[in-house]
């Protein structure tokens, strides 16, 4: 790649850090809740909404690409995002938030579709991993900054505004603004297609190969972990801490901190490690977790265990992601869109998490999480490589 064209990276990893907006769903939940008093079954409705929209818009996005083109898609994508971040400002009725919440799902599920091409048609087959994990960095910082910015407006600083915690959507919608103005003045060249995409139909034919269907269910436990623990890290520190919201928000960060820090030491590590065994560590690491947030009373535990879940989780969905790919090399489009509909595990498990809650307290909650690292385990024999 070229001087020139490195400097078109530059918005499109600001994009990244917009993706990351859609983490804020679990911070912003609890708020939610707190503000409307709401149950926890009623409360998760919102992340479940926020990656409903994966299962709907995963495949119809790749077909937009081949109409429209990358780079046209992503601005979509961020158009949907802001206007996303802008509705909340106007009010927090139950209402509100649901609108909010399900543009902002929409919008990163046309985004998490079409912004990894965009990175390749910029920088080429040739250290384009690596491109990728720096901008799965970036996105990372965007969520572990959410429930920071969120608490700062929470504790009144900004008071003339009249947004307490949602202030963490003003300042996110007018950095996807100015992402979105970057991004639209940069000039990409690209040849868009008028071929045949895929479609439903293929994708799911493709479920009739082992490693495709397990993987796709690993990918729902995957986000379904990585969006539970999000939710409900904050509600185990208050129940069994007595904190208050405020403070229990930094669990949240916690979590993003170490899966951004895993993000980072595993695309290293997995260069000089086998991907069976670095799976098999990463799902250790992750049922050391749930029995620490199972049994834990106590801070350093609870921290712990919260920490240990963001590190093993960090690069689950990359290794289930290659697998998959490597499974069927002929269909890789048909295998990236139904890779991306198991996102929809973001929907299923915090809405069984609720109801769990609900009925037995946070325990509940991880035990169903525990349900999806046992999971994992069993996937173990279907790593070639």
């Amino acid at each position: 790649m070229n001087d020139n064209k490195k400097i078109y990276l530059v918005p499109v990893m600001l994009c990244f850090f917009c993706m990351g907006f859609v983490d804020l769903v679990g911070i912003a939940s609890n708020y939610v809740k707190e503000d409307l008093g709401l149950t926890d079954s009623v409360a998760n409705i919102f992340p479940s909404l926020v990656f409903f929209w994966f299962l709907i818009f995963s495949v119809p996005t790749g077909m937009l690409m081949n109409r429209i083109g990358r780079k046209n898609t992503v601005l979509l994508s961020m158009v949907v995002t802001v206007i996303a971040l802008a509705i909340p400002l106007f009010g927090n009725s139950f209402g509100v938030m649901l609108a909010a919440f399900s543009l902002l799902g929409i919008g990163n599920a046309l985004m998490q579709t079409s912004i990894n091409p965009l990175a390749m048609l910029i920088i080429g087959d040739k250290n384009l991993a690596s491109t990728l994990t720096f901008g799965q960095f970036v996105k990372a910082i965007a969520s572990f900054l959410a429930p920071y910015l969120a608490m700062w407006g929470a504790t009144g600083v900004l008071p003339s505004l009249g947004y307490d915690w949602r202030v963490l959507f003003l300042i996110y919608f007018v950095t996807g603004a100015l992402s979105c103005l970057l991004l639209w003045a940069t000039p990409i060249k690209e040849t868009v297609s008028r071929g045949k995409t895929s479609s439903f139909a293929d994708c799911l034919c493709l479920l009739k190969n082992p490693v495709v269907l397990l993987s796709f269910f690993g990918i729902m436990c995957h986000v379904g972990i990585d969006v539970g623990t999000n939710t409900t890290a904050p509600k185990l520190l208050m129940e069994r801490l007595g904190m208050t919201l405020n403070e229990a928000a930094f669990a949240t960060s916690l979590y993003f901190i170490f899966r951004t820090v895993g993000a980072l030491t595993g695309s290293l590590l997995l260069r000089i490690m086998k991907t069976r065994l670095f799976f098999i560590v990463s799902v250790v690491l992750m049922a050391l977790s749930m029995a620490g947030m199972f049994f834990g009373t106590e801070q350093w535990a609870l921290y712990v265990a919260i920490a240990l879940v963001g590190y093993g989780n960090s690069n689950i969905f990359s290794m289930l992601f290659s697998e998959a790919l490597l499974s069927v090399p002929d269909k890789q489009n048909e295998v990236s869109g139904l890779m991306i509909m198991g996102l929809f595990g973001g929907t299923v498990f915090p809405l069984v998490m609720g109801l769990c809650s609900d009925a037995a307290g946070q325990a509940g909650a991880v035990a169903v999480m525990a349900v999806g690292v046992v999971y994992l385990f069993s996937y173990v024999p279907q790593i070639k490589h």
